[in-house]
């Protein structure tokens, strides 16, 4: 699928789940978990076991219904690794720029991470598709300040986001959200009573928000 295909589905669904530290064998349970409690966008992180393996196993078996991207992609030749495997999307910690045009260049979405005015803008005059800005967890206070002068560059808050503050996020101009440990622990077991909590976890993430089409 085309890279505007891909930004129009994360922004549509508007959820990114970050999974990071799952173990491989046990992706494919968590990604249906999150598939039935309404998610369909994941961010598998490069810091996570064999995460190339895990993006592609993804994408070929669940390609059709999830947006499969990589998370935690600090250079260029990450990123080219990471769409080589099957990623979607790119995001990063950071502002990194080779990256942004290794990830264009792929028509792959591109979310870097900044966190001042001068990074986001410098992001996006780039070609950043959106620009995550990390860590959120500073408060919905600084991501409205953000927005004043920058109502045109599409933000997505990422880190300290939960089920608490997301619908105020959105009221701060947020367009998609990034969303780690408060939905995904990668520390936990993967038992079926784990599995379940989490579907009902993502449904009420899922709801939350209202989503493109969605009443």
């Amino acid at each position: 699928m085309s890279g505007s295909t891909t930004l129009q589905q994360i922004l549509e669904n508007k959820i990114v789940a970050i999974l990071r530290g799952v173990l491989p064998e046990a992706v494919p349970e968590v990604a249906a978990a999150l598939y039935a409690g309404g998610i369909r966008c994941l961010e598998i992180t490069l810091n996570s076991p064999d995460a190339l393996a895990v993006i592609r196993n993804l994408s070929v078996r669940l390609g059709d219904r999830l947006v499969v991207g990589a998370g935690t992609v600090l250079d260029a030749a990450e990123a080219r690794a990471a769409i080589d495997a099957g990623a979607r999307f790119i995001i990063s910690p950071a502002l990194d720029i080779p990256t942004i045009l290794v990830t264009k260049q792929s028509q792959a979405v591109s979310i870097p991470g900044a966190f001042t005015a001068t990074e986001i803008l410098t992001a996006y005059r780039n070609g950043a598709d959106i620009i995550k800005v990390f860590p959120a967890s500073v408060g919905v206070g600084y991501f409205r300040d953000l927005r004043g002068p920058l109502p045109h560059i599409p933000l997505m808050p990422t880190g300290g986001v939960n089920l608490d503050n997301i619908a105020d996020y959105q009221k701060a101009g947020a367009v998609a959200f990034g969303i780690g440990s408060a939905l995904v622990d990668g520390r936990q077991s993967v038992t079926d009573e784990y599995l379940r909590r989490l579907t009902e976890t993502a449904r009420r993430f899922s709801n939350a928000i209202p989503h493109m089409g969605k009443p």
